[in-house]
């Protein structure tokens, strides 16, 4: 991702297969690169990128464990939202993405109408090399930054967020792959990858074309398509609200914990579960290393997605990380500015408080849980 794609318009979608890499933006798809794997890159703003341990033996045992893996650091219910397994960052060690079914489906039928429904489907701050340890990979344009972390995961935000973000995170040395980087995270800035585009696509960390959103290796027709997108769409909505209900959250709390069961027996044979189930599977994990879970990239990433249409009227005074809770103090001449903020993380689902401070800024506080 050297420098931003260059708009060529969206593919012809009664043409043949195409090849190269195409950048999802807009609801339009933007060629990268013709040539190398077919990749579609979509907005990892949408995308939460997880390093998730499953000490699990195979891969069908990985992907029936994700949901109880990942639970506890998602603000939504597992079930409303696509789970994608990558590739193992660490020993027992994996990338996971979770993004709502019907943003997945939405992605997927643009993709498909265009021909493209043999690409594989990649966030594109995975398109970032990947850093040694400890390292930011950046690619940095007008309107947004697209990060990559050493340990394998990414995010994106507003550039506004840069800058304060690298900081809360501990100032780690960052590359530039896009414009210029601000001076004082270019000082550290390490030797360019010289892979291309494609190179790194070869064999994506992470494709979320998965499960019912496998990619499809014979096209259909037009109208089947259309029909199947609408009854998954339909079906993924009636899930959402099913969810809610008291009852279906009963049934779905059994099933879960059947489900539990099932995985612990296979990974942990005749381990004794007691009634509190979730003691019992928390004595069975491994203890030591004595790091906390990091919670601050991923909260940081839901609140710059939530915040990125506003990205033109506000500058970051402020960033601190505190044990479960982000503060931001925002600058801002708009009057409205504080209820605009409120709105967009109540849109988006954040626990958090948005408050006027007697010089003018705006302090908002996101909190995990």
């Amino acid at each position: 991702m050297t420098s931003r794609p260059a708009a060529m318009g969206a593919p012809d979608s009664g043409g043949p297969s195409l090849a190269g890499v195409w950048t999802l933006a807009g609801g339009r798809l933007i060629i990268a690169e013709p040539g190398g794997p077919a990749t579609v890159l979509v907005p990892s703003e949408q995308v939460r990128i997880l390093a998730v341990d499953l000490p699990l033996a195979s891969r069908a045992k990985r992907i029936e464990a994700l949901p109880f893996a990942v639970e506890d650091q998602l603000a939504e219910p597992p079930e409303s939202l696509h789970l994608a397994l990558g590739a193992e960052i660490a020993p027992k060690r994996y990338l996971v993405a979770a993004v709502r079914h019907e943003v997945m489906a939405a992605w997927v039928m643009i993709a498909e109408e265009a021909g493209l429904a043999h690409a594989a489907m990649v966030p594109d701050a995975l398109a970032l090399p990947r850093p040694d340890e400890g390292q930011w990979a950046v690619d940095l344009a007008e309107d947004r930054a697209a990060v990559r972390a050493g340990d394998g995961t990414g995010f994106a935000c507003p550039p506004a967020l840069l800058l304060p973000a690298w900081q809360a995170a501990g100032r780690p040395p960052a590359t530039a792959y896009g414009g210029p980087l601000p001076v004082e995270m270019a000082a550290g800035a390490a030797e360019l990858d010289g892979a291309t585009l494609a190179d790194r696509l070869l064999a994506p960390a992470l494709d979320l074309r998965q499960g019912a959103y496998a990619r499809r290796r014979a096209a259909i027709p037009n109208f089947w398509r259309r029909f199947g997108w609408i009854v998954a769409i339909g079906a993924a909505a009636h899930i959402v609200i099913a969810a809610a209900d008291t009852l279906a959250l009963r049934a779905i709390a059994d099933r879960r914990a059947e489900d539990l069961r099932a995985v612990t027996a296979i990974a942990a044979p005749g381990a004794n579960l007691s009634n509190d189930l979730a003691g019992s599977v928390a004595d069975l994990l491994p203890t030591g290393g004595g790091a906390a879970p990091d919670l601050f990239l991923p909260l940081l990433n839901r609140v710059s997605g939530a915040l990125a249409p506003l990205a033109g009227s506000i500058a970051v005074r402020t960033m601190r990380f505190e044990a479960s809770a982000l503060t931001l103090d925002l600058d801002g001449t708009d009057p409205g500015l504080a209820a605009r903020v409120d709105a967009a993380l109540k849109a988006s689902r954040i626990n958090g408080t948005v408050t006027r401070s007697p010089d003018g800024s705006i302090r908002v506080t996101a909190r995990t849980a």
